[in-house]
């Protein structure tokens, strides 16, 4: 068990440098093209490495926002324009929905999805719906939709912790980075390196949370016996 974790944390690591790295150099080579739809598999290897079965429902359906997630960032590249646009959200919004019924039996303890904190990621939500407004178009309904369930997403990941908390916040963050470039015309310097940066980070956070909330029985025995 102990080899597993450290062969794929070190795969992590690794792929994560190489597309960083290449984010930087050359966002639109292969390098970066390659290496991106590799990102969330090894994540999820992280995540079965460090957990044992039977794995309980929080670790499945994380597994499963992984999954989507890694659909999101490999189908677009076969699409064009808006089909593959529409694609990418789908996708990352199933994820989202995943993520939601994972964090949802820990809404009792998530600071976020109550007031005042729980206003914090509201008015954050209202706010970047009113800067893509006017430039989304036909993806209005979409984009409202996706934001909604990130919103939710990172106001219940708050359950899982300060570590869960700041990966929900970060994934939301990569997300209103996407959506400002795309809808609000925001380019920063290697915007690709920040998107995909807060991405992994994000995403690599939440994982480390659910771990870490499985690893611990005693903190929430329920959550262990949930089938």
């Amino acid at each position: 068990m102990l080899v597993q974790r450290a062969v794929s944390y070190a795969v992590l690591v690794a792929l994560t440098v190489v597309h960083l790295g290449a984010q930087l150099a050359a966002p639109d080579g292969a390098v970066a093209s390659l290496t991106q739809p590799l990102l969330m598999p090894a994540l999820a290897a992280v995540l079965v490495a460090g957990t044992a079965a039977p794995r309980p429902l929080l670790v499945r359906l994380t597994l499963v926002a992984l999954f989507f997630s890694w659909l999101g960032d490999t189908v677009p590249r076969f699409l064009e324009g808006d089909a593959a646009f529409g694609s990418m959200v789908g996708c990352f919004l199933l994820a989202q929905v995943a993520y939601v019924l994972a964090f949802r039996p820990l809404r009792a303890q998530a600071p976020g999805a109550r007031p005042p904190l729980g206003l914090l990621y509201l008015v954050a939500y209202l706010v970047l719906m009113r800067l893509c407004y006017d430039d989304a178009g036909s993806q209005t309904i979409p984009i409202a939709v996706y934001g909604a369930a990130i919103t939710a997403m990172a106001a219940l990941a708050t359950g899982l912790g300060r570590v869960g908390g700041i990966g929900g916040a970060v994934f939301m963050l990569s997300d209103a980075l996407i959506a400002l470039h795309a809808f609000a015309g925001v380019d920063l310097p290697a915007h690709a390196f920040w998107v995909m940066l807060t991405y992994v980070v994000g995403q690599t956070m939440l994982v480390f949370a659910v771990r870490s909330r499985v690893s611990v029985p005693e903190r929430n025995p329920g959550l262990q016996s949930r089938a």
